[in-house]
């Protein structure tokens, strides 16, 4: 282990645990790191160990939940108020900020002062439509699109703007009515996916009742240019889209609501899932669906077409985190209590996966790329909806807890992994690809990966900066951050070239 990957260097002490005070619920995931900040700060000028590269320039920002207030009833780690954290480089130096994503829900608790909106684990509020049957975080991923930033939320919602260099929340964005935020046909849902060639934004939006699924498109200038219905049988529960520049692909996965029984989530292990391909404008009457093994799948890596598109030849290719099996049941699952994270009644057990459509026959094959678990993978934007060779893993703990002990590097043209893990008893987060901005590096992995990473018996915690060609040396830039940042989500790289004006 490098002496940059080390902990053992003269470090400041500590910042307070900052966990909320008298709290009675016992969620593990308002625990440890997992417990909520209840303040925002800005510190700039940050003591770095090692040396900031020079071709480092832009804004990392991840978001997560942290509850405002005390959850009322059970509380599942998705329902927190979005808190955003941010690290922006520039001339050697970072600065930190962090700050609350305040969205309608948001204020109106403040208003109140105490938690108001139904989360996930409890009966949703039919009144509170047409907006959306439960509390509205904007907490789940961050888009960057036609010089704005976008939160977005996994259940679908609005969509939200946010000053990437500020963190403030602009307010709700609805792209000329096109998308107001009324369930289920004016949504967005988390992982809409930027065409980095088109500079289109595709997006789809889901609800529980009809109709179940849209998909559309953004132009590069903002603006809605398609909108339509994807028939399904049924509410299903979504999460990630890919795109290749001639399809989108969408899911119909076997995890949804047993409208049965109530409606409680289950998983329909004995029905073949769907993958479906779509035009990219095109509509219900142009999809095309392949059956595959049934399985639940929170993130897909990329998607691109081999072949010739409309030949004998042609496939699509998708990569991405699989699950076959995602609902704890102790008669399947007697052995990994505490080896295997859970989040409410999901086990989070995904490995990565490889799915090839041929659109000529109709037909799927796939393979498990890898048999370790892993979730919120990466790679290079620059190369999404094109055939991409590496992508970064973050590498789950066998906790009983969602917790991240490394990132593994996958290079698909050779099969093989490199790996870079945390100290012990420090855990990280998403790693995305932050691209050298030396105009001359324009490699696939010419560049770096930033990722927040905390001791979990103290709550010290630093940004690690790794060079995405030697994963495994660990990190070439370590900045410490004053103050506690809790486990989180999603990231978002904004190039310096982006920010303009803005900086």
């Amino acid at each position: 282990m490098s002496a940059l990957a080390s902990p053992s260097v003269s470090l400041p002490a500590p910042p307070d645990r900052d966990a909320p005070m008298g709290w009675s619920n016992d969620s593990p995931y308002l625990a440890g790191n997992y417990a909520p900040v209840q303040t925002e700060t800005v510190a700039a000028d940050l003591t770095v160990i090692g040396e900031l590269p020079a071709d480092l320039e832009g804004v990392f920002v991840r978001t997560g939940s942290n509850p405002r207030f005390e959850p009322q009833g059970r509380h599942h780690w998705f329902d927190g108020d979005g808190m955003l954290h941010a690290v922006e480089f520039g001339n050697g130096t970072a600065t930190y900020r962090n700050r609350w994503i305040r969205t309608r829900d948001f204020e109106e608790e403040g208003r109140e002062g105490r938690m108001i909106a139904p989360g996930m684990l409890r009966t949703p509020d039919l009144a509170r439509l047409p907006r959306s049957p439960h509390k509205e975080t904007a907490n789940t991923d961050l888009t960057f699109h036609a010089g704005r930033l976008y939160a977005t939320w996994w259940l679908s919602g609005e969509v939200y703007e946010i000053d990437p260099i500020t963190l403030a929340t602009t307010g709700p964005i609805d792209f000329g009515g096109a998308l107001d935020g009324t369930v289920p046909s004016g949504t967005m849902s988390a992982h809409p996916k930027v065409d980095p060639v088109t500079g289109e934004l595709v997006f789809f939006g889901y609800a529980p009742i009809p109709p179940y699924l849209r998909m559309g498109v953004i132009s590069p200038d903002g603006q809605v240019v398609h909108h339509t219905d994807i028939e399904l049988p049924g509410p299903r529960l979504q999460h990630d889209m890919a795109i290749t520049p001639t399809h989108n692909v969408l899911f119909d996965m076997n995890l949804r609501p047993d409208l049965a029984h109530g409606g409680r989530l289950a998983f329909f292990g004995d029905e073949a899932a769907r993958i479906g391909l779509v035009p990219r404008h095109g509509t219900d009457g142009d999809a095309r669906w392949f059956e595959v093994e049934p399985f639940f799948g929170y993130h897909v890596v990329n998607a691109w077409d081999e072949g010739t598109p409309g030949g004998d030849d042609h496939e699509v290719v998708l990569v991405g985190c699989r699950i076959d099996d995602p609902l704890i049941d102790p008669s399947r699952h007697a052995d990994e209590h505490g080896l295997v994270p859970a989040i409410a009644d999901l086990r989070l057990a995904p490995t990565f996966h490889e799915w090839r459509l041929t659109t000529a026959t109709g037909q799927a094959r796939e393979r498990q790329l890898d048999d370790r678990f892993t979730e919120f993978p990466r790679m290079h934007d620059g190369w999404l909806a094109a055939r991409s060779r590496y992508s970064y893993h973050p590498m789950i703990a066998p906790e009983a807890t969602l917790l991240f002990e490394g990132v593994r590097k996958h290079d698909l043209s050779t099969g093989t992994t490199t790996e870079y893990r945390y100290p012990d008893g420090w855990f990280g987060g998403e790693t995305p690809f932050a691209p050298s901005s030396d105009a001359a590096r324009t490699a696939e992995d010419d560049g770096y990966l930033v990722t927040f990473v905390a001791e979990e018996a103290t709550g010290r915690s630093e940004l690690q900066v790794l060079d995405a060609r030697r994963v495994e040396d660990g990190p070439i830039a370590r900045v410490l951050i004053p103050t506690r940042v809790p486990t989180g989500y999603h990231t978002e790289w904004v190039p310096g070239a982006d920010l303009g004006a803005r900086r």
